[in-house]
């Protein structure tokens, strides 16, 4: 498996990375998986086999017990390994029970490192924005994070476009460190990401990282075209409100396109899926999420495997999204001067217009 740079650092990454959400399964996390130590090491030591060096958790999974399962899943080789967190999500009662305050997120990076017992964590991101606490607070606790050792680089999750670049801008000031990542949602059927975070991260040096790209079961293998999903899979859980699928229509189409191309090449739609997420423009690394060592192996394989482009290019035109103003009006008349990020997504919206 190929390594590539973590956004604009050195810190060279896995192009994919094991996600934990799965681990543990307690406190309200239960539908989504229930792997213990025993299956843990199974998964971390098949995921090292095929290359992988990089692990994903965050303390709103299973409320830190995912993190406990890997830091013991970790010991005696976590120095050989990157080790990824996330923090802001409300976890506790009480009005500091969450937020990207310096109160808070001071107490969950230290809760963390405790459960994941070590001294560092290699990335840590924001897990969403924070409206109320101001960015230059969040920037300047993040940095000194960075500053002080307890973590490598920093990242964020969730931001909006606007939000991420207002982000990167206050980092720039002297005394602060910019952010080198950032996990985005992103299928073939979920595009919205394109319209301006991945263009966004690309030029100002802030990896897109992909978190559930197979749209948490849809592109599983196991959800059918016609949207039915069987027990099992977070679609066939009563209660489950992710992702949104906004056009049922559109969903059918682009699996039905994802499921051809799988026939063609003897592949899973699984492995489908990831190739073409792999190869589109501005994406980095993948966070690869497994039930047990099975779907891991299947989602693994996929490393191998190049669609053609005209492959590509059926997916790629089945789940295109609309131009939406302001594109719209750029792929008509800005297309003389486009920054090298988003000359891709431009083209794709004069396809759409006929021009």
């Amino acid at each position: 498996m190929d390594t590539i740079p973590l956004g604009r650092s050195g810190q060279k990454i896995s192009r994919y990375v094991l996600g934990t959400l799965t681990f543990a399964g307690t406190n309200g996390f239960e539908t989504l998986g229930s792997i213990d130590v025993a299956q843990g090491k199974r998964l971390v030591d098949r995921a090292i086999e095929a290359g992988v060096n990089a692990f994903d958790t965050a303390n709103l999974y299973s409320k830190g017990d995912a993190e406990s399962v890997l830091g013991e899943v970790l010991q005696g080789r976590r120095d050989k390994l990157l080790v990824f967190s996330k923090g802001r999500s409300e976890v506790e009662d009480g009005p500091n029970g969450g937020g990207a305050s310096r109160h808070h997120l001071n107490a969950q990076l230290e809760a963390s490192l405790r459960r994941l017992r070590t001294d560092w964590l290699d990335l840590y991101f924001v897990h969403q924005w924070d409206g109320v606490t101001p960015i230059e607070e969040t920037v300047e606790t993040m940095s000194g994070f960075v500053k002080s050792g307890k973590i490598r680089y920093w990242g964020v999750s969730n931001y909006s476009g606007w939000a991420l670049a207002k982000t990167a801008m206050i980092a720039q000031a002297p005394g602060f460190v910019p952010p080198v990542a950032h996990q985005i949602y992103y299928t073939p059927e979920a595009r919205e990401a394109e319209y301006e975070l991945i263009p966004a991260g690309d030029e100002l040096g802030i990896g897109a990282m992909v978190w559930s790209p197979l749209g948490q079961g849809l592109f599983g293998g196991r959800v059918s075209a016609d949207g039915a999903a069987p027990n099992g899979t977070r679609q066939g859980t009563a209660g489950w409100r992710e992702p949104y699928v906004a056009d049922p229509a559109r969903f059918t189409r682009v699996l039905k396109a994802v499921e051809t191309v799988a026939t063609e090449t003897g592949r899973s739609v699984p492995q489908v899926t990831l190739a073409w997420l792999r190869d589109r423009p501005g994406i980095g690394s993948i966070v690869l999420g497994a039930r047990d060592e099975n779907q891991l192996a299947d989602n693994l394989a996929s490393a191998d495997l190049t669609l053609s482009p005209e492959q590509a290019a059926r997916i790629e035109a089945a789940g295109r999204p609309q131009p939406i103003y302001p594109y719209w009006h750029r792929a008509m008349w800005g297309l003389d001067r486009p920054t090298p990020s988003e000359r891709g997504y431009l083209e794709q919206h004069r396809q759409t217009l006929g021009l």
